[in-house]
């Protein structure tokens, strides 16, 4: 029976016999580990806002024809890009964190033009393969993970140079069945909350390094795989109580996956020493992944909240300069968003028949993402004050000594009770500093691409050439002929109707 709501999905979870590592001893379930259990009801989430709100979280699969997960979906037209969006936004608003979803579902749509593609280059049987995959997969309902990102060793050498192979993953053996597969895949967001991976190459790629351009889909409990849970600011507060984790329901989570010689069967390979489009994959999935960063806008709606709240619990609300602030903080985030979702509506369809992002936008989208949740984050600190850093504990709250002296000394606006600033303060701790802070922070600076990935992006589509035409028609000074292809095209990017 398919997962119907999230109840289902964290049943879905139980007794995988994972190999999965957390502070140094073997996980027995992951599901009951108090520092894992957050990030389930986080991805959870996804799930029962599909039953709550079906218009904006599921969509028609014209694989099956039945209503599945928009995390599943592939877009078929500018407004599934706009609804994924859409739905981004509102699960970041629901979770206060990261949802561990976006990677699968941008990768699938990457995959589609890009097995298509490869397919029509040369004669292999991707696309169906592939098709037929999602088509499964949209029938169980399941979670698909995308692990692209290799541990890349010596980052000024290729693949095929690294002293140690393994540090991307490639194929070290292949037989009529279908392919072996070493290395290990870093920061990989919900892989443990996952009931599929799909491994993709995470760089442009040579002909010296055909066994690296490898994509396949693999359940998570294959034997081989072995998962090595990463630490995050303030996690062992998820077992101690609710007060100082700030955000007690929600969580992230990334891990590191080894690969210890895997194997993958033919149906489930979908790209098999293509290397000429490697390059394309990591091309278009950045695309859609950069422009899913308008998931942050949603943290950022809870962040700018908290720190209204607490302005309000300080007795500081009516400052002049406290407003001034909330409107800077919320001109950043509709900023974010603003470019995610431009690119989305510039869809346009590729020959496989999916919908891509508009790639400027997109990547502008990403930079904005690597900027401005940090301005955010400062902001919140300064106007929640010193005692976003330095807060007794909840232990000391509920100690007969200590308890009353922090219910008097801890006091902020009349009619505030102190618990409730405790807990508001611990929140902005959570998202700036301690453990949500890894998804809304420095995932946002380094997830789909370093800020400078986004910059070279940015700089081979700015046409320079293109706007120093338009500056130098306007000011009268003329050149021979008409204008140019690329002017053209610049016209139709921006404003085909």
């Amino acid at each position: 029976m398919p997962i119907r709501n999230g109840a289902d999905y964290i049943e879905s979870l139980r007794g995988r016999d994972l190999e999965v590592y957390l502070l140094g001893e073997r996980v027995s379930e992951p599901v009951d580990h108090p520092i894992i259990r957050p990030s389930i009801n986080a991805l959870a989430e996804t799930y029962d806002l599909a039953v709550r709100e079906p218009e904006l979280a599921t969509a028609v699969s014209e694989l099956t024809g039945q209503r599945v997960n928009r995390f599943l979906h592939i877009a078929g037209s500018a407004g599934d890009l706009v609804l994924q969006n859409k739905m981004q936004r509102r699960l970041g608003q629901l979770t206060g964190t990261c949802f561990q979803r976006c990677v699968g579902m941008d990768a699938l749509n990457a995959l589609h033009s890009v097995t298509y593609d490869i397919d029509r280059e040369h004669g292999t049987s991707y696309h169906r393969r592939f098709l037929d995959f999602v088509a499964r997969m949209q029938r169980e309902n399941f979670v698909i993970g995308g692990a692209m990102t290799d541990v890349k060793g010596d980052r000024s050498k290729p693949p095929h140079q690294q002293e140690d192979p393994d540090l991307y993953v490639h194929v070290v053996k292949r037989d009529d069945r279908g392919i072996t597969i070493r290395g290990a895949k870093a920061h990989q967001t919900g892989c443990i909350n996952s009931h599929w991976i799909v491994v993709m190459p995470t760089l442009r790629l040579g002909e010296a390094d055909r066994d690296y351009a490898v994509v396949g889909a693999l359940p998570v409990d294959t034997p081989g795989l072995i998962y090595i849970y990463g630490r995050q600011s303030c996690d062992t507060r998820s077992m101690e109580g609710t007060l100082d984790v700030g955000n007690a329901r929600f969580g992230g989570q990334e891990a590191m996956i080894v690969f210890d010689d895997v194997f993958i069967p033919w149906e489930q390979v979908f790209m098999h020493g293509e290397t000429a489009f490697a390059a394309t994959l990591v091309e278009r999935f950045t695309c859609y992944h950069r422009r899913s960063y308008v998931c942050k806008t949603g943290l950022g709606d809870v962040l700018i909240g908290a720190t209204g709240a607490i302005a309000e619990y300080n007795g500081a609300q009516k400052a002049s300069h406290i407003k001034d602030k909330l409107v800077e903080m919320t001109h950043l985030n509709e900023s974010i968003f603003a470019a995610g979702i431009a690119s989305s509506y510039q869809g346009h369809p590729l020959d496989s028949g999916v919908y891509i992002s508009d790639s400027m936008l997109a990547n502008v989208c990403k930079h904005n993402v690597t900027r401005y949740p940090f301005e955010l984050a400062r902001t919140a600190q300064d106007i929640a004050g010193g005692l976003v850093s330095t807060l007794p504990s909840e232990a000391d709250l509920e100690n007969e000594k200590t308890g009353p002296l922090l219910r008097k000394y801890l006091r902020g606006a009349e009619g505030t009770p102190v618990e409730a600033r405790m807990r508001m303060l611990r929140l902005i701790e959570n998202m700036t500093m301690g453990r949500n802070a890894v998804g809304y922070l420095t995932e946002s600076l380094h997830g789909a691409g370093s800020p400078q990935a986004q910059r070279i992006q940015i700089a081979r589509q700015m046409q320079l050439d293109v706007k120093k035409r338009l500056a130098e028609n306007l000011a009268g000074i003329t050149r021979e002929g008409e204008p140019s292809e690329e002017h053209r095209d610049y016209f139709g990017r921006v404003f085909e109707v």
